[in-house]
Parts: structure tokens; sequence; C-alpha cells
């Protein structure tokens, strides 16, 4: 049994497996028991980063115990960390291969998802949609501040059979980077290795100042909540941004390399 009037039937076998009751999880992930009550007789859904922290605790998968949410459009291992995306207050992001999500165009993210035939055409198209449409933080009243560090390899790659793919995407990449609230830095080409090519990874802070991380790889991606793990993420930010060019610098290589592709 799902969530609705009846309460959530999923959630309550999950805590009784694990010893919880509402007082017992509520102190753990800071609410009132009130509220993880209702969350059991009456269905309601709690907060995306609650989600989280809620089925760590349990063991069990958001999606498991709440899965409404998750019927969406985009790969299901993703929809948690979109959700998140969308309540976050400022995002950090470092990409050493492709222009981050939030800032791709249309043709080049359906380029990338397109790359190997491995996604059949309607599932790129649901992907691309959902992808596009998470772009709106960007638009918000008080929109997402957004700090994107790139590779500059990723300017220069080719991404699709048609140069006007990386045209377009580096005229809104230099686009963006002039709004107040985005910035887009780039690693020069000539840096050393560095310790952020060991793969992508993407930092949030909510607006009450909670943390959650999402780390990338070539099967799915991961939601990280450890304090440990944030930390050390933070310190591998630290070391992207000081190899990284000033702002002003990075959005005249953009501009540069734009150029190269029309």
């Amino acid at each position: 049994m799902g969530n609705g009037a009846v309460g959530n039937e999923a959630l309550r076998v999950a805590m009784a497996d694990k010893g919880e009751t509402a007082e017992s999880l509520a102190g753990k992930v800071g609410v009132d028991p009130k509220t993880a009550a209702r969350w059991m007789a009456d269905g309601r859904i709690p907060h995306p980063r609650t989600r989280i922290a809620v089925a760590n605790l349990l063991g069990r998968k958001a999606a498991e115990l709440w899965p409404e949410p998750f019927r969406r459009r985009d790969l299901p291992w993703f929809r948690a960390w979109a959700e998140l995306e969308q309540d976050a207050g400022s995002i950090r992001s470092y990409q050493p291969l492709l222009v981050p999500g939030l800032l791709q165009t249309e043709a080049y993210a359906r380029a990338v998802l397109a790359t190997g035939g491995l996604l059949p055409p309607t599932e790129v198209d649901e992907i691309v949609a959902a992808r596009l449409a998470r772009q709106r933080v960007l638009e918000r009243e008080t929109p997402l501040q957004f700090v994107a560090v790139i590779d500059e390899v990723v300017l220069r790659r080719p991404v699709g059979h048609d140069p006007s793919v990386m045209a377009e995407q580096l005229a809104r990449l230099a686009t963006l980077g002039e709004r107040e609230h985005v910035q887009v830095r780039v690693i020069p080409a000539e840096n050393p290795w560095h310790t952020g090519l060991a793969g992508p990874f993407v930092l949030a802070r909510m607006p009450d100042g909670a943390e959650a991380a999402y780390l990338d790889n070539q099967l799915r991606g991961q939601v990280v909540t450890d304090s440990a793990d944030l930390a050390s993420l933070g310190a591998r930010w630290e070391s992207v941004t000081g190899e990284a060019l000033p702002r002003r610098r990075s959005i005249e290589l953009i501009r540069e390399v734009a150029t190269t592709w029309s």
C-alpha cells in the first residue's frame, strides 16, 4: 500500500523494521513528532532533503516510501537531487567534461543524450524536457545563486555533428555568466592535473543552511548528505576554484573559443 487517505503503510513497515517511532524518527531528522506522525497517518510528504534523511535512516530508498514525487520524466535515480536543486538557495558545480545541466541549451542537451544511441528518442525527449524545466530556478523572483567551474576542454570538445550546437552553447554560457547570480569560471587547458579531474560533483546549500551534494558516474548518480563527505567535497571545491580563471577572464575565454565554432 502506498500513500493516500489511509496513510503511508510503506513508511510504517520500514519504521517498525528499524524499531523507530514517530518521536524517535522526528528527533533524528529534526522535525516535530506531530509532523512525523502525519507522514504515516495522513500520507503527508515531507521536504525532499527530509525524505532522503528518513530513507537513509530506515535503510530504504526515498522513492519506496514516497513514490508520488518520483513519478516524473527525468531519470529515476536523479529525481531526489532534482527536487533538492529546486529548493536550493545556492549551487556550486564542477564539471570537467560537460556543460552543467542547468546551463545547457536544448540542442546541446539533446546531442549529449543521443550520443551512442543508448537511449530511445522518446526517452531523450522526456529527459531534455525535464532538464529545461529545471533551469527555471535561474529565473525565479529570488534566483538560484549558481557558480560553475568547468575545464577548458568542455569549450573545445565537439558535442553533436553540427558546430552550431557548440556555438550556441558557448554563447549561452557567456550570456548567463554576465548575470549577477551566475558565475561560469574556466580552468585553462595548460593547467596541470588537479583534484577535480577525479570526477564531477555538485554542492547545494538550502536557505536554512543545510547542505547536500551530488556525485555522478557512468551508471547513476548519488545524493550525499554525510557531513564528512560534504567537508571533503568542500575542500575539493576550494581546490578547483583556485585553478580557475577569474570570472571576467573566463567569459572572455568562452567568447574567444565560441568564434572557433562559427
